[in-house]
């Protein structure tokens, strides 16, 4: 099952538990994976599995974004609120990758690219993502790639 009509499954659950909190993020995450999804494939378009980590990835920011600011305005109710969706949005996103075979990974890029300065950046990153396949954090695998390159 995709991870598109799981999202659609689990809408359907939230509403017979009668779950409002659950069942609002999900509505919110199945609108932006549809727009998502229009945005790269047009209106015929379908949602492949990468698309939905993409969207549920961009989410999760946003609320990381909000909660900051909630933090610093003094509204702890509201950060907590979406933390909470944060928590809710995770479960889309497949198990990371241990920091100890992250560092393999990127050090085995490094390596491949013969990269030999911070210039590489990029490159190396591009094919960290792609060889993480959404299993990796962009900042994490950033810092990482950063520290590791002379």
């Amino acid at each position: 099952m995709s991870l598109a009509a799981q999202v659609d499954e689990q809408i359907k659950q939230a509403m017979k538990a009668k779950e409002a909190e659950r069942l609002s993020v999900l509505r919110m995450l199945k609108s932006a994976i549809k727009y998502a999804v229009i945005e790269k494939y047009g209106a015929d378009g379908t949602a492949k599995d990468e698309d939905v980590i993409a969207a549920v990835r961009k989410e999760i920011k946003k609320r990381h974004d909000s909660i900051e600011a909630f933090t610093k305005g003094g509204r702890a109710d509201q950060a907590a609120k979406e933390q909470a969706e944060v928590k809710i949005l995770e479960s889309y996103l497949p198990q990371a990758m241990p920091e100890a075979e992250l560092e393999a990974l990127v050090k085995s890029v490094i390596a491949e690219l013969k990269a030999t300065d911070k210039k590489a950046m990029g490159a190396v990153m591009k094919a960290c993502q792609a060889k993480a396949a959404g299993r990796a954090d962009n900042r994490a695998l950033s810092a990482l790639v950063g520290k590791l390159l002379p």
